[in-house]
């Protein structure tokens, strides 16, 4: 497995990196006298809506990643938060950040 502190910190990266490309999306829609009725605003309303959106889900896996890293330094990483038993390293590998082992997932 791979460091997952490189794959955490290279995964907060990109999420600047989207972030920055889908700001002028979470701008205010105004109103583009050059566009063709009512659709036009429509269409950017709801563009507008799917950026803050997208917004809202890189800054909860943020925080994902904030706490799996802080799970690193405190040596509780890899073990799931709820029951304590070691999460599976390819689970771990598919999703360095998971706080969780599968059956608890599952709720089980």
């Amino acid at each position: 497995m791979t460091d997952p502190r490189i794959a955490l910190v290279n995964r907060l990266a990109a999420l600047d990196v989207e972030d920055a490309a889908g700001r002028d999306g979470q701008k205010t829609v105004t109103l583009d006298q050059q566009a063709v009725g009512r659709l036009s605003r429509m269409d950017a309303l709801q563009n507008q809506a799917m950026a803050q959106a997208q917004g809202r889900r890189r800054q909860v896996e943020r925080q994902r990643i904030r706490a799996a890293l802080q799970r690193l330094d405190e040596g509780d990483y890899g073990h799931c938060t709820d029951c304590g038993e070691e999460i599976a390293s390819a689970r771990l590998t598919s999703d360095p950040a998971t706080p969780r082992c599968l059956d608890c997932t599952r709720g089980g």
